[in-house]
Order: structure tokens, then C-alpha cells, then sequence
């Protein structure tokens, strides 16, 4: 017997205007084994890895820059950056920004 779902359609404007609070990943979809999670940031955040996991970053408005131990990359509207895991990352840049993660 297969699983039969209906299709998932989700206003992720709508879904930013419920919270407030920053740097708390909200998921709002999940498909296969991945989630979908909107965060707004503020500021900068510490130095961190995932060591069994990629992070995908898709920038919805605003943008912030992504500093790696070596480089930094700045990530504006429109863009994604994928961070291979195991990478120390951290995402900084002063004003409200909303990303999907």
C-alpha cells in the first residue's frame, strides 16, 4: 500500500510574519528526510560545523555574509550558498535579514 499525500504549498512571506524572535530556525515543510526552515537573522553568529550534515542557505530578502575560516562570501536575494559538512561557517551582517535553510 503506498503513502498518498497531498501536494504541500506553503506562502513562506506569510509563515516570516508569525514569528519575530532571531536566530530560531522555524521548520515549515518537511519532505523525504529534509526539512525546511526559515530564519531571521540579526547580527553575527558564532563559529559552528555540522559534521554529519550539508547546510543549504536560500536567501529571501536582505542578505548577509557568510564567512568561512579561509574566505567570505556575501549571499543577496535570489542566491543559495550550500555549506559542505564538516565546514566552520558563520553567518553575520547587521539588520533584519530573512533566509530559508
Amino acid at each position: 500500500m503506498s503513502d498518498v499525500r497531498a501536494p504541500t504549498h506553503i506562502n513562506l512571506a506569510d509563515k516570516l510574519g508569525e514569528f519575530s524572535e532571531h536566530w530560531s530556525p522555524k521548520i515549515v515543510a518537511r519532505y523525504n528526510d529534509n526539512e525546511v526552515r526559515l530564519v531571521k537573522t540579526d547580527g553575527e553568529f558564532v563559529w559552528h560545523k555540522h559534521d554529519d550534515t550539508d547546510e543549504l542557505f536560500l536567501i529571501l530578502e536582505g542578505e548577509f555574509d557568510m564567512d568561512f575560516r579561509d574566505r567570505t562570501v556575501t549571499v543577496k536575494p535570489g542566491e543559495l550558498l550550500i555549506v559542505p559538512r564538516g565546514t566552520e561557517h558563520r553567518r553575520r551582517r547587521a539588520g533584519e535579514k530573512s533566509s530559508c535553510c
